[in-house]
């Protein structure tokens, strides 16, 4: 992975079109010895006259502070249109709004980062908006100060009436610490609520090693336990989240007999049969999630959560 630059260095965002490699996504935290969370987020979103974006959104928490990657594809071409990074760290570019003109697409990002608040990751939760606007049609809004975006894009002369419906389509995220126990938060469906999901490898009724096993909690309460886990490294399982079924997989291979920072790796999919995940070959969850999770959003949510133990 690339050295992150002085942000005395740099303007405090960079566009990029389909043409320019400037500013690629990060890439995948696996590859540096400097461990950093990230969060990547998949969006589908949809204009009136029914065109659809996939828009892929990367939270990332690095040592200069945080970073905001954003790609915008058309579907089903899956053509680039944008990619841009917004730097919060620089004071003047905490909060604004940019636009970006492609053939005959208008893109508008706004955003207020100045003052977010983080729960573990590096995905605000609150006193924060971002929003991305395309041919004056709101595609997507998130954060808690609706108000406040409102006001500057009327402010531009922007009618913001339209309320935007994209579907959240996956959460990838990267997860490190020298700890057992991991948690994040996960809305498994578009009307359900947002729960606490929690993973933790504990010795289980002994003190014997070999007794480790496996705990999913959800909301705090056990969905699911895998015991003698050393064994059981890979597999699956089906819980009930708000009374939908969610097939859980992981593979802790690498907890256990990996590298000194081993990782596992967990998929929490709704809405999707178990025969055709497992019809792949089981080498599998890695390079499988990047590809599905895309390209079935109209199968449900899915959750991918890569933990790294750093000894």
């Amino acid at each position: 992975m690339r050295d992150f630059p002085s942000c005395f260095g740099e303007n405090g965002i960079q566009v990029s079109d389909a043409s320019s490699s400037s500013c690629p996504p990060p890439p995948p935290a696996a590859t540096t010895t400097t461990t950093q969370n990230l969060v990547t987020c998949i969006y589908h979103s949809k204009l009136h006259n029914s065109s659809s974006f996939i828009i892929t959104l990367t939270w990332t928490k690095t040592l200069m502070g945080q970073l905001l990657s954003i790609q915008i594809n058309n579907k089903p071409t899956n053509q680039s249109l944008c990619n841009l990074q917004i730097k919060p760290w620089i004071f003047s570019k905490r909060k604004g709004y940019r636009t970006h003109q492609v053939g005959p697409t208008s893109i508008i990002f706004f955003w207020d980062l100045s003052s977010p608040k983080f729960g573990s990751s590096p995905e605000p939760i609150e006193s924060f908006y971002f929003a991305i606007t395309i041919n004056q049609q709101l595609i997507l809004q998130l954060g808690d100060m609706e108000k406040e975006l409102h006001k500057k894009m009327n402010n531009i002369g922007f009618n913001s009436s339209f309320s935007p419906n994209p579907v959240f389509v996956s959460k990838k995220e990267h997860i490190f610490g020298k700890k057992s126990s991991y948690s994040t938060t996960a809305r498994f469906c578009g009307k359900g609520r947002n729960h606490e999901v929690s993973i933790e490898c504990k010795t289980m009724n002994t003190n014997n090693d070999d007794d480790l096993g496996l705990v999913i909690r959800i909301d705090g309460k056990t969905a699911m336990e895998v015991k003698r886990i050393r064994w059981k490294f890979r597999g699956n399982y089906t819980i009930l989240v708000d009374g939908l079924p969610v097939e859980v997989y992981w593979d802790v291979y690498g907890w256990f007999y990996g590298r000194l920072m081993g990782n596992g790796v967990f998929m929490f999919r709704s809405c999707l049969s178990a025969e055709k995940l497992w019809g792949s070959e089981m080498s599998w969850l890695n390079s499988l999630v990047e590809k599905d999770c895309v390209e079935s959003s109209g199968l449900g949510f899915c959750l991918v959560l890569c933990v790294w133990k750093s000894e």
